[in-house]
């Protein structure tokens, strides 16, 4: 037997292996007779000969695409895997459907844990403001993905943040952004990765880095000092990393539907894993409830909007702004009570470099259920405010007329109550003056009544 061997130019030559794999498939080239290795050349195949008589043949899409995931894990068995994949698909059709195979199962293993790896870095990178040569701001942040996902994940960075330059560090490859192209430039030394205080050291002296001698200091906000963001909260620990870990495995069927989640930082990681619906795939992290763990009074909205989503924290866009003025003139104390939505990841669709907001259906309302009823399980509010009409359907179940619900204390199964009222997004949408008046002072009177229900 003549071995074949196939020299692909990078670790994520997927186009190098489809061409390569393409040929010695229709040259009837065994499995077992194919070697794949990377060698930067990128020349495909050796000096040895491949067998005559070319053989037709057609693959399944579904095919391609797994293929594309699985070539991103960091696993040196890959290329022989998809390989053997493709030779077998040959004479067995309908393979890929047929889970308990061995080779099947793997294949989707190595594509779950490249989609994992992917959604944490989206998660868990924490970009850092610095001052660039030019005097203006970039973001840097370093990462060490568990695949090789630096790729994807930066185009996700570089559309979501659109005029905001960044650099994304990892070893395997460095991804640099100026607000109109995205460049990449080979990984950095992981035993020089930057920590922390040292990020700016680090940056400084990449030989293909800009010069950022200092972070830039940002002003306090005025407004309340938030709890740590999920982000913030994953500090490099045992604890964070045992839960981590637990949330992976708990993640593998895509529902957690066994897992006994007992505090909110157990919620916020594993929302991070959470495939319970399809609309993770968009966002850039899962978004948990913020406050008292122990909030007799919960508000819950619909769903993280543009800032939350990239900020990793419910209610701190124009519409937390709205909240936070209408509970301080409602009387209610914002310490006192714990916010969240009804459905943990941002849904929405581009417009051009805009995210416009989509209004989450019912199922994928009914799908994050499961961690809403998680937060109220820990926190045990006493009085739940569904603000708006998704909201309402995630706690009642049902729909309901805001209008003609309001100033009701409903009853919940778990002897809380809840009460109906607008969106804070509803005030900001009225484009008639006196409208937007009147219905702030609806929404304050029914923060007061929720209060005062609670008192």
């Amino acid at each position: 037997m003549t071995m074949q061997v196939v020299r692909l130019a990078s670790e994520t030559d997927f186009s190098g292996w489809r061409e390569a794999a393409r040929v010695l498939r229709a040259r009837r080239v065994a499995p077992e007779a194919a070697l794949w290795t990377v060698d930067g050349a990128g020349d495909l195949f050796d000096d040895a000969a491949l067998e005559p008589g070319a053989e037709a043949f057609t693959v399944p899409r579904a095919f391609l695409q797994l293929a594309g995931e699985v070539i991103r894990h960091r696993s040196d068995e890959r290329f022989a895997l998809l390989y053997r994949l493709l030779w077998r698909l040959g004479r067995e059709p309908g393979l890929l459907s047929r889970y308990a195979d061995p080779d099947v199962r793997k294949a989707h293993v190595f594509a779950q844990g490249v989609a994992q790896a992917e959604q944490q870095m989206r998660a868990f990178t924490d970009f850092k403001p610095f001052a660039g040569a030019d005097g203006h701001e970039v973001q840097v942040a370093w990462f060490e993905p568990a695949h090789r996902v630096t790729e994807a994940a930066a185009r996700f960075f570089a559309q979501r943040f659109a005029r905001r330059r960044f650099s994304l560090l990892t070893p395997d490859v460095c991804a640099h952004w100026d607000g109109g192209e995205l460049s990449f430039a080979p990984g950095a030394d992981p035993a020089d990765a930057p920590r922390e205080a040292g990020l700016e050291d680090f940056w400084r002296n990449l030989p293909a880095g800009p010069s950022i001698p200092q972070p830039i200091a940002r002003p306090k906000s005025p407004r309340r000092e938030p709890a740590p963001s999920p982000m913030a909260r994953q500090s490099h620990t045992n604890s964070s990393d045992r839960l981590v870990r637990a949330a992976q495995r708990s993640s593998r069927d895509a529902s957690f539907d066994g897992l006994a989640v007992m505090t909110l930082e157990e919620v916020h990681v594993g929302l991070q894993m959470c495939r319970r619906c399809g609309l993770y795939g968009g966002a850039t992290q899962g978004v948990s409830g913020e406050g008292a763990g122990r909030a007799r009074l919960m508000l819950e909205g619909e769903q993280p909007g543009d800032q939350e989503d990239l900020a990793g924290r419910p209610f701190v866009g124009p519409a937390g702004q709205m909240l936070d003025k209408a509970l301080a003139e409602a009387g209610v104390p914002r310490d006192q009570a714990f916010v969240t939505n009804a459905v943990k990841h941002f849904k929405h669709e581009l417009r051009g470099r805009k995210r416009i907001h989509q209004t989450p259906t019912t199922g994928e309302v009914a799908a994050c259920r499961w961690w809403l009823d998680t937060e109220r399980r820990i926190v045990r509010p006493q009085v739940i405010v569904a603000m708006g009409a998704t909201a309402a359907l995630a706690v009642f179940g049902r729909p309901l007329a805001i209008g003609r619900a309001r100033q009701e204390a409903l009853p919940l199964p778990d002897h809380a109550k809840g009460v109906v009222t607008y969106h804070p997004a509803y005030l900001l949408r009225q484009p008639d003056p006196d409208a937007r008046t009147m219905a702030y002072v609806r929404f304050v009177g029914d923060l007061r009544f929720a209060w005062g229900l609670v008192a």
